[in-house]
């Protein structure tokens, strides 16, 4: 804030930025009228000395030529009298010649004044037209400086009226009310354009406290498609110019991110009177995201225009989450693609692998089968010899030598050969 001493009455106003960088204008303004002032007199002034010049210059050119005409004139006029009485032709054509010059002398004349006339006249014109555009540029820097100085004194006089209402206003309320019209004003401002700003927005009171904290109204809003894209929690913050004890809004912003965390919420919005002579909370929107994460400090003026700025901003950025959410579907097709692809390829070499141990084995007991009949053969080979070897020793077989120990059954064999 700036202060202003009135030289007249010695009372300081104090003023913001606004206002003072406006007074400043009105007196540059002023001193800008003052120099234009001053450079249309020197420039009447330098028109006067210009025009006294060329009159004089005028004067002594016409001057110079009516001495040059003189001269040429009397010459004439010697040579005239001394021809005279030798020819009265020539003493004509002389004559004739002095009118001659007579007459351009005072065409030359004529000409010269014609041409200085015209110079001047030029001269004045472009004067005329710079006084004109002067008086028109006074013109309008008055008109601007009336209209600065109607809007200025409208402002101070709302303001006036604005802090004089506010202050009769929390004069009536007690504490818990001031904090509650508060957050009325706020619902009241975002109802009246509830269905035509925000129809698929939601907005209502934190009435859940079961963390051991809440906020006081938490915004959401999805698109037409069911997408929520942006949510905020709103903490709204007063107190009364009597209070003893005055609360900064840094005191808020622990608990409020708390709130803001435990809710799922995006963004932290604190919509605050509180240090109502802080400059630093008077300018609009503060971003104290140095400190929290996506929070912001405001005052109730700037609710609306808060939550316009960050649901814009979250609609244009939602284009292009879809369009990223297409990719990663797309990405999450290729992947199961590719999932898919190794697992055919793993099943597959399980299924053949298991299927080439399989034929392998087939093959191995088709080798111990191939095996076992070769000796099985080998054995029915054997056997063909054993019997082969036992015919021919039972086609060679005779009583004689079967009874070729045993006498006693010889002599049997021989008895009944006998009979």
């Amino acid at each position: 804030m700036q202060e202003i001493k009135c030289p007249s009455c010695g009372k300081v106003f104090q003023v913001d930025e606004t206002g003072y960088s406006q007074i400043v204008s009105q007196v540059r303004d002023h001193e800008f009228h003052a120099e234009l002032e001053r450079r249309a007199k020197e420039l009447e002034e330098k028109k006067e000395s210009d025009l006294q010049v060329v009159k004089m210059q005028q004067e002594k050119a016409n001057e110079a030529a009516l001495l040059q005409k003189d001269k040429e004139i009397a010459d004439l006029q010697r040579k005239l009298d001394a021809l005279t009485a030798e020819n009265k032709v020539e003493v004509s054509q002389l004559r004739s010649k002095i009118d001659g010059f007579e007459n351009e002398k005072k065409l030359a004349v004529s000409e010269a004044v014609s041409k200085k006339d015209l110079e001047i006249a030029t001269k004045v014109n472009e004067l005329t037209a710079l006084q004109g555009k002067l008086d028109s540029k006074e013109a309008e820097m008055e008109l601007e400086k009336k209209n600065l100085v109607d809007a200025y004194e409208r402002e101070i006089k709302f303001k006036d009226e604005e802090i004089e209402r506010v202050k009769d206003f929390k004069a009536k309320q007690s504490t818990k009310m001031i904090g509650e019209s508060l957050e009325q004003y706020c619902q009241n401002e975002f109802n009246k354009l509830r269905m035509t700003a925000f129809p698929n927005a939601y907005f209502e009171k934190d009435n859940d406290a079961r963390t051991g904290s809440k906020g006081d109204f938490i915004f959401k809003e999805s698109s037409s498609d069911g997408v929520e894209f942006i949510s905020i929690m709103f903490e709204m913050k007063n107190e009364m110019d009597t209070t003893a004890t005055k609360h900064k809004n840094e005191d808020f912003f622990k608990e409020l991110d708390k709130d803001r965390r435990e809710k799922g919420c995006e963004y932290a919005v604190l919509v605050s009177l509180l240090e109502a002579d802080n400059d630093y909370y008077n300018t609009g929107i503060v971003d104290v995201s140095y400190k929290y994460e996506k929070m912001y400090v405001i005052r109730p003026q700037m609710f609306i225009p808060m939550i316009t700025l960050l649901r814009n901003a979250a609609l244009n950025s939602l284009r292009y989450q879809k369009e990223l959410q297409v990719v990663r579907s797309q990405q999450v097709d290729i992947e199961n693609f590719e999932e898919n692809m190794n697992n055919f390829k793993e099943a597959f070499g399980r299924n053949y692998r298991l299927a080439s141990e399989k034929f392998q084995k087939a093959i191995d007991e088709i080798d111990k089968s191939m095996d076992h009949l070769q000796k099985i053969k080998d054995a029915l080979l054997s056997s063909q010899n054993n019997l082969r070897l036992a015919n021919d020793k039972a086609e060679d077989l005779s009583i004689k030598k079967l009874t070729k120990n045993a006498p006693s059954v010889r002599a049997m064999f021989e008895e009944q050969s006998k009979d």
